[in-house]
């Protein structure tokens, strides 16, 4: 998943930084879409001399060394071969070469899936022993390799979930006054339009699975084929569409952040700086204010007044365990999701309807199990 973010960085100190002694950290800025990140990122830059880079999560490993990806031209092909198959015999293949990486992930999963068996593919080496390498190096830890860069400074900015519910509408509706429908338009006529009719036209990869572009297609396709009232309802349903689907991928950067350094404990998790982004009007006092004391501070050396934030995790949890709900019909990874499948309304219903006693399916043992391509396990 893209969980957006911004770093703003720089090797020297600028003119903003009078009184401050040493250069500047790396400067980290995490958050979910509408949070503000790139505004707090360029008024860092401006007022400490920095240098911007915008970044991705996918980049984000803009922080962690890794020894396993070969030159990115040449993987993109196969990786896209790979997703085409199916993904029970695509998790088959995984099973047999790296088992230990096949159990932590679910067959739906075929974009992870096949990235190992790329992984595996251009190494020799199975992926789960290249990560495991990682880990085992002088300064790793849970999240992979050393660090890249010694003592970043990482700021989370979050938001009270219906303000920014709030706020993304919002912002899709400026984004309509903007002019969006009619760039998509232009697009889909230049790039999309012999696509759809040759039936070739995938949402999945590259450009055309940008959030923003899938959701209006009913909208395009149809063009000057249907009446006014038709296309109004397309044009709607395109936009409560995109509404929702911007807000749902909120939620999953948000997600990515706290499982990806707030709940990961270990050596080699840099602290983490919560700045609260809900009330625009305090933006000074809330965000931009204690952001410039604690990059500050970094560059003196000197440990913040601010205290990071850590959420409390349970030490024991397996977030890769391997689950198959006989009842549901379902395999589930990590042991909370686990936990809220059986609480779910779903796996209760079924419970009831078959009469089972919930204690006893609620400790069925995990499955590891890895089915052929034949297999039908879902």
């Amino acid at each position: 998943m893209a969980a957006a973010m911004a770093a703003a960085a720089a090797a020297r100190a600028g003119p903003g930084t009078r009184g401050l002694r040493g250069p500047l950290p790396l400067v980290v800025i995490l958050g979910a879409t509408g949070t503000g990140k790139s505004k707090l990122a360029l008024q860092l830059g401006q007022q400490l001399g920095g240098e911007i880079v915008s970044a991705d999560s996918m980049q984000g490993e803009a922080l962690y060394s890794s020894k396993e990806i070969c030159k990115e031209e040449k993987v993109i092909d196969r990786k896209m071969e790979l997703e085409k198959m199916d993904g029970h015999e695509l998790h088959y293949r995984l099973s047999q070469v790296d088992p230990e990486m096949a159990a932590k992930l679910h067959p739906h999963d075929k974009r992870k899936i096949a990235r190992s068996l790329q992984v595996f593919e251009e190494t020799g080496i199975s992926h789960s022993e290249l990560l495991s390498r990682q880990h085992a190096e002088e300064g790793g830890g849970p999240l992979g390799g050393p660090l890249k860069f010694s003592n970043p400074c990482i700021f989370w900015l979050h938001a009270d979930q219906a303000v920014l519910d709030q706020r993304l509408d919002k912002r899709v509706d400026e984004m309509i006054a903007a002019g969006l429908l009619e760039e998509l338009k232009e697009f889909h006529r230049r790039y999309n339009r012999e696509k759809v009719a040759e039936n070739c036209q995938n949402y999945q990869h590259g450009i055309f699975q940008s959030i923003g572009f899938k959701e209006f297609h009913e909208y395009l396709i149809s063009d000057d084929q249907c009446s006014p009232e038709t296309s109004n309802l397309l044009l709607t349903k395109g936009i409560e569409a995109l509404k929702q689907v911007t807000k749902r991928y909120a939620r999953k950067q948000n997600k990515w952040v706290k499982n990806r350094f707030l709940s990961r404990p270990g050596p080699n998790v840099p602290p983490i700086y919560g700045l609260e982004v809900t009330d625009p009007l305090k933006w000074e006092e809330s965000v931009l204010g204690p952001a410039l004391q604690i990059v500050g501070s970094f560059i003196q050396g000197k440990q913040p007044v601010a205290t990071p934030i850590r959420m409390q995790c349970d030490v024991n949890e397996n977030k890769r365990s391997h689950h198959r709900c006989e009842l549901c019909d379902r395999i589930i990874i990590g042991d909370r999701e686990w936990a809220a499948h059986t609480r779910s309304k779903s796996h209760l219903h079924q419970l009831k309807k078959r009469r089972v006693d919930p204690d006893t399916c609620a400790t069925l043992p995990s499955q590891s199990h890895f089915p052929g391509p034949d297999e039908r396990t879902l």
